[in-house]
């Protein structure tokens, strides 16, 4: 039978793409080497150049200079998160760090942090009190770093204005999904607020318009889903663009400011839309094949559009569309290394009643012809997410499809894609309706006449590792088969005790205050309920986190190993919040995927 590997892409690409300036080359982050590195492809021969080949740190986004003839990237430590601003030549050399405090945070502008002239770079970091973000600006003439928005809080650079002069900053206050815009000058000037204080409304930061007046956003505001639209830059008034009922998750506009295309997320599915600003027309966007990107850019003419995207039965790989033919060309050639795709199962669209009414979304993966099977429940991390129709964790769905074992991948209250309410149920209520949630996937799955009711399990990462814990040591009489845990929290106290500095008013509101709520968090922990665990575990941790620290996953091993419960503990030394090292991440998945396949297999 196939193993886990044999299923893994070969190549794995983060969500990092950027056109050069002249449209001749795309800079992304691939790990060809074991570690992602900074990659750049030429267009249209297809000619790589690899411009970084480090061991020890990874680089997460790219950007090109306007000058075209170097790149700034993000890098940071074995997954620490402390990631710090690099400059490289086009045609390679030794980066030159920008930034040099190895336990700050720094992290580039959400769109291009270079003004127009090339003269500025914008980006932000808690280098002047570990508990605020502030946005700073660097001359690369001068070496000069001017402080630009510091009022305190988590705040962000989003898009230069045209001519360079103004720079649109979001504050994220409690939440992901409540946020603040200003527009910052360089001239000294107090920032000008264009939201109001009073509303709680998301709002995503996207390219000026090329004449100045307004800027592109992504907003909920007065709506329950994400919408595209243009908010005044005096004024903060907003003209919708689109309203679907769903929500446009990503936009992009051309250099020239002409070809404005957008991402909307429909029951998971990606759908492009565009339109030619210029003429007032919308530009008929070729259909994609049911699956999920990301990444989405355009070149400076508008010529084409640059993605990542992948399905359930095809790994991520980079995709350029030509907009005039509507042409679909893919640059990378991500595949399984020896598992077949003509094997491999496509999932169903499904919805399953929840005990409150509620329809809880979900895909599931059904085994070929398998009269009783078992079953995982994966859950995805967040919670502020969505499971997506992709290729989960480089084919590891597929391979155990391949052994037997059927997959329910839920999108439980909290997560994103269904509008604002559902996204915010899960706020200061883990462990609560979440829970419930997948009590009642367990029920949906046993009126399944093809599943086995006694060989269900359960896995998660992150959030998702917390409610594998909840649901091992909270609902124990449903007899899960097995549960795999990758780096999920176990004490929400000393999980938010734990918080970065710049997180603390996030958590407090999306999970609760360790101190005012320590009594209300301790009864949602699993820590707490530890000795009703009775199924088998296994737990993956890096020793880097900074999200969720090792001593959540020493906490809940420990009590189970005190009591003789079957638990594999696999501990990663170079790793972070997530398994990046190619290595490692083979590793975690081919024992997550042995330890599953003997607990819910045949």
């Amino acid at each position: 039978m196939p193993g886990y590997r044999d299923f893994q892409s070969g190549l794995r690409f983060l969500p990092t793409l950027v056109i050069a300036p002249d449209g001749s080359q795309i800079a992304y982050v691939d790990d060809r080497n074991g570690q992602f590195n900074l990659v750049t492809q030429s267009l249209p021969d297809g000619g790589t150049r690899r411009l970084t080949a480090s061991t020890e740190s990874t680089v997460r986004r790219v950007a090109w200079h306007p000058g075209g003839e170097w790149l700034l990237f993000l890098a940071d430590h074995h997954g620490n998160e402390n990631t710090q601003l690099y400059r490289i030549a086009a045609d390679g050399g030794d980066p030159v760090r920008l930034t040099d405090m190895p336990d700050v945070q720094f992290s580039a502008a959400e769109g291009d942090p270079f003004s127009s002239d090339g003269r500025f770079v914008a980006y932000c970091g808690n280098d002047r009190t570990p508990a605020d973000q502030d946005v700073l600006v660097l001359d690369l003439s001068s070496g000069e770093v001017r402080r630009v928005y510091a009022s305190g809080g988590r705040t962000y650079p989003g898009h230069w204005s045209p001519d360079g002069t103004r720079l649109t900053v979001a504050e994220w206050r409690t939440t992901n999904s409540d946020h603040l815009v200003y527009v910052a000058s360089l001239d000294g000037a107090e920032p000008r607020s264009l939201t109001p204080r009073d509303g709680v409304a998301t709002y995503r930061l996207g390219p000026w318009l090329r004449d100045g007046s307004g800027f592109l956003v992504l907003s909920n505001a007065g709506r329950e889903f994400t919408g595209l639209a243009v908010m005044d830059a005096d004024t903060g008034t907003l003209t919708w663009l689109d309203t679907p009922d769903w929500e446009v998750e990503e936009v992009a506009l051309s250099g020239d400011g002409r070809v404005l295309v957008w991402n909307v997320n429909v029951d998971g599915f990606c759908q492009l839309r565009g339109r030619d600003l210029g003429a007032g027309t919308e530009i008929r966007m070729p259909q994609l094949p049911a699956g999920a990107a990301t990444g989405l850019t355009v070149s400076a003419d508008g010529r084409f559009v640059v993605l990542r995207f992948s399905t359930a039965t095809q790994p991520w790989n980079i995709l350029l569309i030509e907009l005039d033919t509507g042409k679909l060309r893919w640059l990378s050639d991500a595949r399984p290394v020896a598992a077949d795709p003509a094997t491999f199962v496509e999932p169903t669209l499904v919805r399953y009643p929840a005990s409150d009414g509620r329809q809880i979304p979900g895909y599931l993966y059904r085994p070929e012809r398998r009269a009783s099977a078992g079953v995982l429940i994966s859950v995805h991390g967040g919670p502020a997410w969505q499971e997506l129709p992709v290729y989960m964790y480089d084919g590891f769905y597929q391979y155990l499809l391949a052994h037997g074992v059927g997959v329910l991948a839920p999108n439980i209250r909290g997560s994103l894609g269904y509008g604002r309410a559902y996204s915010d149920l899960v706020n200061r209520d883990w462990g609560g309706g979440d829970l419930r949630d997948l009590a009642d996937a367990v029920t949906f799955l046993r009126t399944q006449e093809w599943v086995d009711p006694a060989r269900i399990g359960i896995m998660g990462a992150s959030y998702g590792g917390f409610a594998v814990l909840s649901c091992l040591s909270r609902l124990p009489e449903l007899d899960w088969a097995a549960g795999v845990d990758l780096y999920g929290p176990s004490n929400l106290v000393t999980l938010a005790q734990a918080a970065p500095p710049t997180w603390r008013s996030l958590v407090a509101t999306v999970i609760g205050d360790p101190e005012a709520d320590a009594d209300r968090l301790m009864a949602r922990s699993p820590v707490t309920y530890a000795d009703q665990i009775r199924s088998p575990l296994l737990v993956i941790q890096g020793a880097n986190d900074p999200r969720v620290p090792q001593h959540e996953s020493d906490q809940i091993v420990r009590r189970l190993r005190s009591r003789g419960v079957e638990v594999r503990y696999e501990i990663f030394a170079d790793e972070g919040h997530g398994l990046l090292r190619r290595e490692n991440q083979a590793t975690a998945f081919a024992d997550a995927g042995e330890f599953l396949v003997r607990h819910l297999g045949d």
